[in-house]
């Protein structure tokens, strides 16, 4: 079941090492890779908003580790509901691959044919293309569509996400960081992109590092870095990772027989 955590006994932290912590007085709510699951973003929001309601007054930050759009089935409803959750509230929205795909796709036709084999076309349904012209488009045509399905101010907001986050002993990125560069030297390409290089480093990091981008069937903590993509579009569980001084806690959205279910606990790496 998806709701337990693996710890990598390589990268287990040292007996008596100071547990990571982010600032007194802050809260953080981490959220992985959505990719187009409104049903689970939607039922994620009800719980962090219960969840921190429920909770001691404290300083309450959302992260969103980037890729809202692409693959699952409503790409649009997510960016419109991000944006409508930042309006509200104090939410952070990191660049994913698939947005920096989905924004390239303007500019560049042969971006977007890579686009359309990584979930681009539940994309661009579900901002009101439907299933028959999608197939009746050339790739030409398609290219000289998109500005008109996706409006400019839309662009502009999954444009201004940001590449990294800093919160005490953590950084957050949506992929990883490259360990031989310091992290006010990462470029955005690793930060959005990166796989062996990171998912391979077993030494210690700058911070530890919360990261999206490569699914694992449950949370993986190896001491150094927490990947929290549970694979929302694929196995149906979204999950967040809630960070106050040295806790840690789970929130799991989580998809069975046609309805969602919420598990919200500690954390028992």
């Amino acid at each position: 079941m998806l709701s337990r955590f693996v710890r990598n006994l390589l990268g287990r932290k040292a007996a008596g090492a100071k547990a990571p912590r982010v600032p007194d007085g802050e809260r953080y709510y981490v959220i992985g890779d959505i990719h187009g699951r409104m049903d689970l973003f939607a039922a994620m929001i009800g719980e962090i908003e219960a969840d921190d309601a429920a909770s001691p007054p404290a300083d309450t930050t959302i992260v969103l580790l980037g890729d809202l759009v692409d693959r699952g089935p409503d790409s649009a409803a997510v960016v419109r509901r991000a944006r409508e959750w930042m309006g509200a509230r104090k939410v952070r929205i990191l660049a994913g691959n698939h947005e920096e795909m989905f924004l390239d796709a303007f500019e560049d036709i042969d971006v977007l044919r890579h686009f359309f084999k990584h979930g681009g076309r539940e994309t661009l349904l579900s901002y009101g293309l439907s299933a028959d012209e999608f197939n009746e488009l050339s790739l030409e045509q398609h290219f000289a569509r998109l500005p008109e399905l996706v409006p400019t101010s839309e662009r502009e907001f999954i444009s201004s996400f940001e590449e990294m986050i800093i919160a005490g002993d953590y950084v957050f990125v949506h992929a990883g960081i490259d360990p031989a560069v310091p992290l006010a030297e990462q470029n955005r390409l690793d930060l959005l992109w990166i796989r062996e290089k990171f998912l391979n480093h077993e030494g210690p990091l700058p911070k530890v590092v919360i990261h999206g981008h490569t699914i694992f069937n449950e949370v993986l903590d190896c001491g150094n870095r927490i990947g929290i993509d549970t694979g929302a579009f694929r196995t149906g569980v979204l999950t967040a990772l809630v960070l106050e001084a040295e806790t840690r806690r789970l929130i799991q959205t989580i998809e069975e027989n046609g309805s969602v279910r919420k598990e919200n606990r500690e954390y028992d790496a």
